[in-house]
Parts: C-alpha cells; structure tokens; sequence
C-alpha cells in the first residue's frame, strides 16, 4: 500500500534528520569573500534521508499526480484528496519542528521534495510551496510559542491550509505601500482593506495577513496579523480564471471591519516589512524548485518524445538541432537545481541567502520558460495541443517569473547584495 510505503520512510527520514543535517552542513565550500560563500551539491553527495525523501516524491508523483494534472488544470478542480495525501506523507510541514506538527527536516528537504512534487503537477507545488514557505514560516520565526501551538501545529501536521495576504489592488512589487489598515480598539485590532492574488485564498483555513498598523511610519508601520477564515467581516472574492496553475486556488481577500484579538499580532507592531521580506527570502527557493521542477517535466517530455517521433527515417532525436535544444534545457536545469541547492544549504546553516535565493528563483523561472518553450517547438503541433503536457507546463511556467517577486525585482535585490558585499 502506498500510504503505507509513504508513512514508514517518513518515519525513517524523521528520525535520521538530524544527522542528515550535520552531514549537510559538513559540505560546506568556502572560496573567499569578495565572490560570497559557495556549496557545492551533486546527486551522489545527499544524505540518505534526501536522496529517500526525493525518491518518495518522485513515486508520488508519478502515480498520482501526473497522470491527473492535466484533468484537474482543465477543471480548475482544487486537488483535495492529494494535498491530503501530501499532508500525511509530512510535505506540508516538511521544514517545520516536529514539536509543531512538523517533519523536522530542513530547506534542502523543501527544495528537494517541492520539485519533485511540482515536476508531477505544477498546482500541487504551488500549493505546497505557498503553505510551507509562506504560511508556515512567518509563524516559525517570529510566533510565540502559544502561537506556534495554535496557528502552526494543525497547518504543518497537513489539517489545515494557509495563505499569504501582502499583495493589494494599488501595490505589487512595492509592498511597503500597503493600503489595507490595521486600527486598534480596545483590545482588538479591526482590519479593513482588499488583499489581491492569494494563493490557496479561496480553500485557506487562515491567512498571515499585512496591514499598516501607523501611516505615518509608512514601511515600518506595516504590521503582521494571523486571521482565521472564519472570522467575521473577512470573505474571498471569486476565485481568478488564471493561464496557469489552474488547481491552484488564487482570490481576493477581503477585510472590511474585521475583528480580531491583540494576541494574533506576529511579531511586534511594526514588524510587517521585516517579516514579509525574510519570508519572501524562504519562499524563492520554493518557487525555484517548483520552476524546476516544470523545467525537468518539459526535458523529460521532449526527449520521450524526440525518442520515439520518426522523421527523414530516423527518430528526431538523432537530428543536432534537436540535441542542441536538449542540452540547453539539461544546461539551464542543471545549473538551477544547484543554485537552489546553494540557497538552501546557507539557509540550514543559518547563514545570509538573499542573494543566493534572488538568483536561483530568477535563474530557475526563466529556465521554467525556456524549457517548456522548447518542449514545445520539439513537439511541433503535438506540443500545441492539450493531447501532450507541454502546452501545460509552458503556461504553468510563466508564473514563476512573476509571483514572490518578479524578475526585475530579483536583479534588484542581486545587485544591490553585490553592491553591499563590494563596499564592505
């Protein structure tokens, strides 16, 4: 049984986690200041618990995701059951403390297992990576202990799902121009405002919802509030009809009068900007492992299909230009894949990753495109069509250039660290 198989090497990578951790930290490769801190990852050097944890995905998704993504994007149909699934097998905590509901095990554990996942269906990573990184983090660092037992234990054991509210109507990228408030009476806060493009919105249990707390502080009067779905005068708008990620559940957020206790503000007041950038930091190498994990579903596609496809008396993949374009897309992934395995490490020895975050979501989105771009025109007409997953891995991609920050915002936040590190 497969639930069973899932369980007993969830258990087996739980209980060997910590070593898994001393090993990887044991990898580290300094080469000098002025180019930062370098790891160096291949296949061959991961512990045992990633290289069980990647395979447990990989099975995963091959048996249940994949052969459904398709039907569920062409439905829009939320994957219930999945994420179900996903919560059982310990991948909606899968970085968080065992004390709270979670796996226990670290970031390299999260970039490993939400490309696997995404490489089976994009939605179900997105999912997934909006949950863990979004939602769950933000509590893991800045909560109380009472706050972790209430707003993280159900959501990283899988019971319930989270969201992220910081994007607004007349805000995107500039996020210090939040416009939905946050005012206090007595001991309540009242939050009124809209919040835009909420992943997992429209399905989430709670949300880690932004607000300015003090106008006149601009930035550094943005507060952190933990808000439950259920509470009154908080409604989601219709959910979006999206090119892309169509499992995925994405909506307003709407506050108007909503009244919420003093004790569910993360953080202290005035923390919101902090907050929000360190967890957007985290949630990159999520949403670069979800890129590649669409990058390495659009290579395997092509070459299956470069294999088997007969043209001039030979299967095209014996033609150069077809080659050419499959070790570009090998290339392009290769290199992804160790940028967020770079990132990751330096966040699991609780060193600076900013940087090594902005690059490996803005290296692995584009390569996302470019791969299933070229899994298309390897396909030809067959890649047009809804017959083949190409078409969906291609409009899947285009995301991930966008959200938790876009590709500009990425060269933004690479130069100026390279600046800063050139100074110092």
């Amino acid at each position: 049984d497969a639930s069973i198989e899932f369980s007993t090497m969830l258990s087996s990578m739980r209980a060997g986690s910590s070593a898994a951790l001393r090993r990887s930290h044991a990898m580290r490769i300094v080469v000098g200041k002025a180019a930062g801190r370098r790891f160096i990852v291949s296949d061959s050097q991961l512990s045992d618990e990633h290289k069980m944890l990647r395979e447990m995905c990989r099975t995963f998704a091959d048996a249940e995701l994949a052969p459904n993504a398709g039907k569920w994007d062409k439905a829009h149909k939320f994957p219930t059951e999945v994420i179900k699934q996903m919560g059982e097998m310990g991948l909606m905590g899968v970085a968080q403390p065992t004390d709270y509901g979670g796996a226990g095990m670290d970031a390299m554990a999260y970039a490993i297992s939400a490309e696997e996942i995404s490489r089976g269906c994009a939605s179900a990573g997105v999912i997934m990576s909006a949950h863990n990184s979004l939602y769950n983090d933000p509590i893991k660092m800045f909560g109380t202990p009472e706050q972790k037992e209430e707003w993280l234990t159900p959501f990283a054991s899988g019971n319930k799902l989270g969201s992220f509210a910081l994007s607004e109507p007349g805000n995107g990228s500039d996020a210090g121009a939040a416009q939905t408030t946050a005012t206090e009476d007595g001991d309540h806060w009242v939050l009124n405002g809209t919040k835009n493009w909420i992943t997992n919105g429209p399905t989430a249990d709670a949300s880690v919802v932004f607000a300015t707390s003090d106008k006149s502080l601009k930035h550094k009067g943005i507060s952190a509030f933990l808000v439950y779905a259920d509470t009154p005068g908080y409604s989601t708008g219709k959910p979006e009809d999206k090119l892309g990620i169509r499992a995925s559940g994405t909506c307003s957020l709407i506050f108007e009068d909503c009244r919420i206790p003093k004790k569910n503000l993360l953080g202290a007041p005035g923390m919101g900007f902090k907050i929000a950038m360190q967890t957007l930091d985290g949630g990159r190498i999520g949403v670069a492992a979800q890129a590649i994990g669409i990058a390495q579903a659009s290579l395997e596609a092509a070459v299956s299909y470069s294999q088997s496809r007969v043209a001039f008396n030979a299967p095209i993949s014996k033609l150069q230009a077809i080659q050419f374009k499959l070790a570009d897309m090998a290339l392009k992934i290769e290199a992804s894949r160790l940028l967020n395995w770079r990132a990751a490490q330096l966040k699991d020895a609780g060193e600076a990753f900013t940087k090594e975050a902005a690059m490996a979501k803005l290296h692995a989105s584009e390569t996302a495109t470019f791969c299933s771009h070229q899994a298309i025109q390897i396909l030809g007409g067959a890649g047009y069509v809804t017959d083949y997953p190409v078409e969906r891995y291609y409009r899947d991609a285009r995301i991930t250039e966008i959200y938790e920050g876009t590709s500009e915002i990425q060269r933004l936040v690479i130069a100026g660290n390279i600046l800063k590190e050139y100074a110092a």
